[in-house]
């Protein structure tokens, strides 16, 4: 008898990141990948690609995206745009909805320095909306893990990390591999309620996850 897959919900599933989380959850023989989109062309994109689409915009109400989900990756992001509304309280508003309908797992992709974010005056206003709903998801009651990387870049993935609770140094790190470990931190008994940054690094995604 075959293992059923989970329903894993990917909240910013049409963003550079969680199209890679997407594609590699439809690929998975563990998971179902529901994309979370904000908008009728771009649910209809995914539909003619067979992954199952929801309209659901964090700014209103998204009760109804956690329907059937077992588990949730939080990729969403403003861009800087509305960081409030969409990095702070977009995000705290899922975590909510998701612990309401029972999720086994909250995913929140964050960043480096959202432990800090008197570091930069540049981002201090995004990374304190970062810090803001880190604390909130960690509070919440649910199995979380927090994925915080260094800058993002769009080169290849190497498939490989350097992982630590606490990086001496800031880094950069491809998407691909910052999707790849989201889609790894989802296994339950790995990385749960932990706090951690990653950027380019020497181990294997999969067995850094695992040793930490």
């Amino acid at each position: 008898m075959t293992k059923e897959k989970q329903n894993v919900l990917i909240a910013g599933a049409n963003g550079t990141t969680g199209r890679i989380v997407v594609d590699l959850l439809k690929a998975s023989e563990s998971y179902t990948p529901i994309a979370m989109v904000r908008k009728q062309a771009q649910k209809e994109q995914f539909e003619q690609e067979q992954v199952t689409a929801v309209l659901g915009d964090l700014e209103e109400e998204i009760s109804h995206v956690v329907k059937n989900v077992h588990k949730v990756i939080f990729a969403a992001g403003s861009k800087g745009k509305n960081v409030i509304g969409v990095d702070q309280e977009g995000a705290k508003k899922l975590t909510k909805v998701a612990n309401d309908a029972g999720v086994k797992k909250f995913v929140m992709l964050s960043t480096m320095g959202a432990d800090n974010p008197s570091i930069s005056e540049e981002m201090e206003e995004y990374l304190k909306a970062k810090q803001n709903a880190d604390e909130y998801l960690k509070d919440s009651g649910l199995t979380y893990s927090i994925v915080r990387p260094g800058a993002l870049t769009d080169e290849e993935g190497t498939g490989k990390i350097k992982l630590k609770q606490k990086l001496e140094s800031f880094g950069e790190i491809t998407r691909a591999d910052v999707a790849k470990t989201l889609v790894e931190v989802l296994e339950d008994g790995i990385m749960e309620n932990q706090v951690f940054e990653i950027v380019a690094g020497e181990e294997a995604v999969a067995k850094a996850v695992r040793q930490a």
